[in-house]
């Protein structure tokens, strides 16, 4: 799996990073969908791994993901920053069109 940021992303990533959290962790988001198959995917600051997280590669940030969670994501992703959000796309289509700030930073990944 694969993750590649584009500049935009990353100059924003920069303004937010916090040393208590440094990885970013790619993350099924199912709060408020209903049920667990039900969700999107997002991003979400991260202050260590756990025994059940395998990385994602990437040239920049350390970036992880929970090996269940894994298949609700592509391959091959591209994480951007537009309009003032994050986005999260693959090939295929978009994945996320709009992660906020917000959530990225105080968002809960347990």
């Amino acid at each position: 799996m694969k993750l590649r940021i584009t500049e935009e992303a990353k100059q924003q990533l920069e303004q937010i990073q916090d040393p208590e959290r440094p990885l970013i962790r790619l993350f099924y988001d199912t709060e408020g969908c209903g049920c667990g198959v039900n969700g999107l995917p997002t991003i979400r600051l991260e202050k260590e791994e756990r025994p059940t997280d395998r990385k994602v590669e990437n040239e920049d940030y350390s970036v992880i993901i929970d090996d269940q969670q894994a298949t609700f994501f592509k391959k091959d992703m591209k994480l951007d920053f537009m309009r003032g959000t994050f986005r999260l796309s693959s090939p295929d289509g978009i994945l996320n069109p709009i992660i906020p700030i917000k959530d990225v930073k105080e968002g809960a990944t347990v």
